[in-house]
């Protein structure tokens, strides 16, 4: 990621950290470049210090908190009495107003949808310095548009949602081989009826009658009599000292690892740590080095379910042609499209990929995101480092009134971030 010029504001008090700021960053865990600062932009507040929480009730499970509260920190206070998010994403280290900026979604999108659906009300500073209270039914236009709006509408301040009662701490898991694409969708869509929680690993580099082949992780929360005593506690990540060479990232390494982990003695069913089933990624601390000196991006696209099996085949067939060897390329099956004006789900099939980056990386995602186009889907604004502007348009009918209210609620365009001056030229 580049060094960008700027004066980063952190403060206990984010009213006053966002008094004048162009944008605020959270923990900065931004794949692309939506937590940096446009060009010329020199205030950015930042939220993490603000992390109280304000009040919540057992009775419903409702909790209102500052914007700057951590997934990490919820798990650790709520977790152990019974509570949980709603929705999750793959990192524990996000913040509430990252997790409503993105609208972010989860292994249960096809049952619990976007994270924006459990949020009641946002308190946010906008682009004319007003504090504003927005809700689906109050500013409704502002509220729709800040969930999943990647923090362009406004300063969050505050987040009030609902969390979910869990019967136990603890995931109980099924896992199973999956021959190719084709079967990975007839899985995916057969487990969605019984289980809230599903997700597959696939292999994107095998091609042929064994492309897509991969592991199918279904999910629930554990009851009390299935779970161990013992809490979950979550342990300080492994560190990952030095920069990975970069030639451990090519074709051959990537073929090696997802043979290994195609064929890995999985057990069918286990009661697992939450940590293992949500966030896996996070047991290493700066696990990016893995991808050596010239680092990487995450790409993401969601297919319409109207494309059927063929429109993930298409989509892969692009990838392996390309060279897009990944260690990690998630799949996974969405649910009902989210309330925000850009939310990323909708029905059909998400595959999410990393790619190291090289010379060619660029060229690699255009022809992705024309596939994308072609089948009438969309990318991931969250995880998005290299789209073209003439690309997220094609792919975004919704935009034009996205940007509609953007105006009416910031007409001075204060607010902004190199990724939305990138895609949308402000």
């Amino acid at each position: 990621m580049p060094v960008v010029p700027g004066r980063e504001r952190c403060s206990e008090d984010l009213e006053a950290a966002t008094r004048d700021a162009h944008l605020t960053r959270g923990l900065g865990r931004a794949y692309g470049d939506a937590a940096l600062p446009a060009p010329g932009d020199l205030r950015v507040a930042c939220s993490r210090l603000a992390d109280r929480i304000l009040a919540f009730d057992s009775t419903t499970g409702i909790l209102t908190a500052e914007a700057g509260l951590s997934l990490d920190a919820l798990y650790k206070t709520f977790l152990p009495r019974g509570f949980f998010t709603p929705v999750t994403p793959g990192t524990r280290y996000v913040t509430l107003g990252g997790m409503v900026a993105a609208d972010v979604h989860g292994k249960n999108h096809h049952r619990d949808g976007c994270f924006g659906r459990h949020v009641l009300s946002l308190t946010m500073r906008v682009g004319d310095g007003r504090i504003v209270t927005c809700s689906p039914v109050e500013h409704a236009d502002l509220f729709h548009a800040t969930v999943g709006g990647m923090g362009l509408t406004g300063h969050l301040l505050e987040v009030t949602f609902r969390l979910t009662q869990v019967p136990s701490p603890w995931i109980y898991q099924e896992t199973a081989r999956v021959a190719n694409i084709d079967q990975f969708i007839e899985s995916l869509k057969s487990a969605a009826a019984d289980w809230p929680m599903t997700m597959g690993w696939i292999d994107c580099v095998s091609r042929g009658k064994a492309m897509g082949r991969g592991v199918l992780y279904r999910g629930r929360w554990a009851e009390r009599d299935e779970a161990p005593p013992a809490f979950p506690a979550l342990h300080d990540p492994i560190p990952v000292p030095l920069m990975m060479p970069n030639v451990l990232l090519g074709r051959l390494t990537v073929r090696a690892f997802n043979e290994l982990y195609y064929w890995f003695p999985w057990k069918a069913r286990a009661v697992v740590h939450p940590r293992s089933f949500f966030y896996p990624l996070d047991v290493a601390g700066d696990w990016h080095r893995l991808y050596g000196s010239r680092g990487f991006i995450q790409y993401q696209c969601v297919l319409p379910a109207s494309g059927g099996h063929q429109a993930a085949r298409r989509f892969l067939d692009v990838v392996t042609k390309g060279g897009g060897a990944s260690f990690l390329c998630v799949i996974k099956d969405c649910g009902p499209e989210g309330n925000g004006m850009l939310s990323f789900p909708r029905p059909g099939i998400s595959i999410a990929l990393d790619l190291a980056m090289r010379g060619d990386t660029q060229q690699l995602v255009d022809r992705m995101n024309e596939q994308v186009i072609a089948e009438g889907g969309r990318i991931y604004l969250a995880k998005d480092a290299l789209t073209r502007r003439e690309h997220f348009r094609a792919m975004e009918p919704r935009l034009d009134a996205f940007l509609e209210v953007r105006r009416r609620w910031d007409p001075g365009g204060l607010i902004r971030s190199a990724q939305s001056v990138r895609l949308f030229g402000w």
